[in-house]
């Protein structure tokens, strides 16, 4: 074989993989908003509200269903639920502190 077919097999390759990356980048994308768009009401119902990582294989997890939170403990084996049904707090924390006044 001569070098034009091996310059051509090569940018066959590097179009193809370009194609599939393209399209994975298009599924991640644009899939998971319209798959949450079809469930009647509109709005998501599961969503991580906090995490925190304790070490290497553990991590605190609090979930929000709804409206009721719970709090995981999630790491090797099986998960553990550390508390079902969270009261949420009554406040929002600001975002940032007030300057001290003179």
């Amino acid at each position: 074989m001569d070098s034009s077919a091996y310059l051509r097999f090569i940018a066959s390759l590097v179009a193809v993989l370009g194609m599939i990356f393209v399209a994975l980048w298009m599924v991640k994308r644009w899939l998971p908003g319209a798959l949450s768009q079809r469930r009647s009401g509109g709005g998501r119902r599961l969503g991580i509200v906090e995490s925190l990582t304790l070490d290497t294989k553990h991590r605190l997890v609090l979930i929000r269903r709804d409206d009721h939170e719970h709090l995981l403990l999630l790491g090797t084996g099986q998960g553990l639920v550390v508390e079902a049904d969270c009261t949420p707090p009554k406040f929002t924390l600001p975002g940032s502190l007030p300057e001290p006044g003179p």
